[in-house]
């Protein structure tokens, strides 16, 4: 009998159809079980709630022994409470609760997973969510401190430049693909251009690269363009996107707002001088409030004066003002949070 099963579905239908002579695919947790639980379960059973105490991101806690059995029992799904609960057909009972059970596929994944002994590999022993219910820091990557990693062995080290380069490398060779050809220097004059201050070169610059003669150092080249005032006014635009800067109100009249521009400049100087990022955020938050505040910095809180302003016939001056708090927060949150 010859039978073609999908690669997706091809556990559960070697469970669901055991008279296949095909041998069973065992379920890797990492592949097949942590999604499903990820998907299904943490919103319940996860770092952030535990219903019945239950918490289903922790290896140790699904194997716990409870007083209505433990979830996962290695090597025994009859007697592990998460397959009986999401094979019951009792509403109130099954899980997940609702009109949504689990497929087929990953009700067989998940029993596989078990039969086979729930192999649940250490590295992913810990939750996998930021904080634990009581507040505590995980192993969550994002977390640790930070540390020179060993720098990965490659192949084609020729090609190599700098250790970034090493791990930039060692990927393309575990994909087995090979490094783009190094691009040409009018390519590349015109990439930093655009990507510094948003221009391409000048005209005299290609010249002067193509014939070769009085051409600067790369090194050169971006010192230039980070010093150029051009700079600032290139990586001022994502600022004053998510600060929802415009030149006027929006909104039915839209009338101008004809001192705007002075907090836009007010961004593009603090680019141009390599503000710190926390002074550059507590000023613009804050500016108005800090000790003898200079006119600058009481310039810069005009991030919060970015938003909507309603200035239509019979608006309601109390829900107008409630409007404007509400954008004004959540432009500082998108911000910054």
């Amino acid at each position: 009998m010859s039978t073609v099963i999908p690669v997706r579905a091809s556990v559960a239908t070697l469970l669901v159809l055991p008279f296949l002579s095909i041998p069973a695919v065992a379920a890797d947790f990492e592949r097949d079980v942590e999604p499903i639980l990820h998907q299904r379960c943490y919103l319940c059973h996860g770092a952030q709630q535990q219903m019945s105490g239950l918490r289903l991101d922790s290896r140790e806690s699904a194997y716990e022994r409870r007083e209505s059995g433990p979830a996962v029992v290695p090597g025994d799904p009859e007697a592990s409470g998460l397959v009986q609960r999401i094979e019951s057909a009792e509403d109130g009972f099954r899980m997940p609760p609702g009109d949504d059970p689990l497929s087929v596929a990953d009700k067989a994944a998940l029993r596989a997973w078990i039969a086979a002994g729930a192999e649940w590999p250490d590295s992913l022993a810990s939750p996998r969510e930021r904080v634990t219910a009581g507040g505590a820091t995980e192993s969550h990557w994002a977390f640790q401190p930070v540390v020179r990693p060993a720098l990965p062995s490659v192949r084609h080290a020729e090609w190599v430049r700098n250790p970034i380069d090493r791990f930039v490398l060692a990927k393309l060779e575990a994909e087995r693909l090979a490094p783009s050809p190094e691009a040409p220097a009018r390519t590349l004059l015109r990439r930093v251009h655009f990507d510094l201050t948003g221009l391409p070169p000048s005209a005299a610059g290609v010249d002067a690269l193509e014939s070769g003669g009085g051409t600067p150092s790369y090194e050169a080249m971006v010192d230039e363009l980070l010093e150029s005032p051009h700079f600032g006014e290139r990586w001022a635009l994502p600022w004053l996107d998510l600060a929802r800067y415009a030149d006027s109100d929006g909104y039915e009249r839209d009338p101008l707002r004809p001192h705007a521009w002075r907090w836009r400049h007010w961004v593009i100087d603090a680019l141009n001088r390599d503000m710190p990022y926390d002074r550059f955020t507590v000023e613009q938050i804050a500016g108005d409030l800090l000790p003898a505040a200079t006119v600058e910095q009481r310039v810069a809180t005009g991030f919060l004066r970015n938003g909507i302003k309603n200035r239509e016939a019979g608006t309601k001056n109390a829900q107008k003002r409630f409007e404007e708090t509400v954008d004004r927060l959540n432009t500082v949150a998108n911000s910054w949070l």
